[in-house]
């Protein structure tokens, strides 16, 4: 009982943010706005989450601390489709400055198509990723990045300016401080 109310609390603290942070996330194909309630509930009531709900930045871009779980996560659950690298196979590549959905240049878009889904093969994500995990994915997918930096509108001035490319073989530290430490 006590993880049916936890759920539950959850979900109403997802909920709440989406509705008092004047961000609207809508569904890539078909514009309705896109329903928390079907999401996992584990995962939904982490700093970041709660910081991307009201603001529409992922707080865990370019952190080293959430990098090496994004990496580990996009590697088990997109890379079949978009590529070990975000280059695209069966799925578009996500590595560079084209974006089939113009929308998901910016987090909340990106964010936005990988709960509800797009076309073709691209479901939605909100029974095989928690929000948390998707924004781990999504600061994964934006550090492939390998274009200009000043395309990279996700990125703050200062990020813009710290910017480094991914190499192919970069590691992170398990111990790095950040957001995600400890997680």
């Amino acid at each position: 009982m006590v993880s049916g109310l936890a759920g539950l609390t959850a979900i109403l603290v997802c909920a709440a943010y989406a509705q008092t942070s004047g961000v609207t996330f809508h569904n890539t194909v078909t514009g309705e706005t896109l329903n928390f309630d079907d999401a996992l509930p584990e995962g939904r009531d982490t700093d970041g989450v709660k910081k991307f709900m009201q603001t529409g930045a992922n707080p865990y871009n370019e952190d080293p601390s959430c990098l090496k779980k994004g990496e580990q996560i996009f590697l088990s659950a997109c890379s079949g489709c978009h590529g070990h690298l975000g280059e695209g196979k069966i799925g578009p590549g996500l590595n560079d400055d084209y974006w089939t959905y113009p929308e998901n240049e910016t987090d909340v878009g990106l964010f936005s198509t990988i709960f509800g889904g797009a076309k073709a093969s691209m479901g939605p994500q909100y029974q095989n990723l928690k929000l948390d995990e998707m924004l781990l994915v999504m600061a994964w997918v934006r550090h492939l990045y390998k274009d200009d930096v000043k395309h990279a509108t996700w990125l703050t001035e200062a990020q813009k300016t710290a910017y480094k490319p991914y190499k192919h073989d970069e590691t992170f530290p398990d111990n790095s401080p950040g957001l995600c430490a400890g997680k």
